[in-house]
């Protein structure tokens, strides 16, 4: 009977956590492609799947979400955006039992080759180029009891637009804890916590004149463009969720609440439920 109360003040400290901003600072930061959600059960649930996920794309959720995987796993997921732009995630994990379990994941971005414009030829020069973005990762977790998990994931970053491209290396972390009430879960997770990216390549290359006071002076003086530094899209979860019904009438009733901290928006919570019946039918 005690256990209701303090489930009652972590949803309250939740909602609390959640404190509007006057300023939003969407578009500040850069590999803005880390914080698009993956899989479509997690989607359906509003994205409040930081202590839900037990499978694969745990690589994204929280990593040690890893630990409810049992032999090997595989996932794909594939979302053609809008601008003929297609997110894909690809993720393997294997679980080796008392060593822990080891994935390997990736996500990329790519989109149909486009025509370079100038302010000479604003309807194109004819020459094409790409860009696109991508993310290679791995990951670890393990039960450290039978009730907490612990696990992290490292990134390799690069986004690239025609000769030019920015890297980066990123960490995640996350753990989940089971309490002994109808299942109750408790996970956080913090994601993307890495170096400042910043474009090079040939395409910063540019001919100048030093000192256009000087008459007779080399004009074409090749330089660089010193490109902007930018922030990884730091992001820091806090979930809970419980199955309300537990098996009874053959049936689960899962619900999640997510408190989410962005560096680039606003501060926001995701709530969602997932309904099963016969372990064969979900909503």
């Amino acid at each position: 009977m005690k256990t209701l109360p303090v489930i009652l003040i972590i949803i309250l400290s939740l909602i609390i956590m959640v404190q509007t901003q006057e300023v939003s600072k969407v578009g500040t930061t850069a590999a803005g492609f880390l914080n698009v959600d993956v899989g479509a059960r997690a989607v359906g649930m509003g994205g409040s799947y930081t202590t839900v996920v037990s499978d694969a794309s745990a690589m994204y959720w929280n990593p040690a979400g890893l630990t409810g995987i049992s032999g090997i796993e595989t996932m794909f997921c594939n979302n053609r955006w809008i601008a003929d732009i297609n997110f894909n995630f690809v993720g393997i994990a294997f679980n080796f039992e008392e060593t822990g379990v080891l994935g390997i994941h990736t996500t990329f971005v790519t989109m149909d080759q486009m025509e370079i414009t100038t302010i000479d030829y604003p309807d194109g020069t004819g020459e094409m180029f790409d860009a696109g973005s991508y993310a290679i990762g791995l990951s670890y977790a393990r039960n450290l009891t039978d009730r907490f998990a612990i696990g992290a994931s490292f990134k390799y970053i690069n986004e690239y637009i025609y000769h030019c491209s920015a890297k980066g290396v990123a960490l995640d972390i996350g753990t989940l804890y089971t309490l002994p009430y109808k299942g109750l879960k408790i996970g956080m997770s913090i994601k993307n916590y890495g170096t400042k990216m910043q474009m090079y390549g040939r395409d910063l290359l540019v001919q100048s004149d030093i000192n256009t006071q000087i008459s007779g002076n080399n004009e074409n003086i090749n330089a660089n463009l010193q490109a902007e530094k930018f922030d990884l899209p730091l992001m820091f979860r806090v979930g809970l969720s419980m199955d309300l019904l537990n098996g009874m009438a053959n049936s689960n009733l899962i619900v999640s609440v997510d408190a989410l901290h962005p560096n680039d928006d606003v501060e926001y919570v995701n709530v969602g439920g997932e309904y099963l019946f016969d372990k064969k039918y979900a909503l």
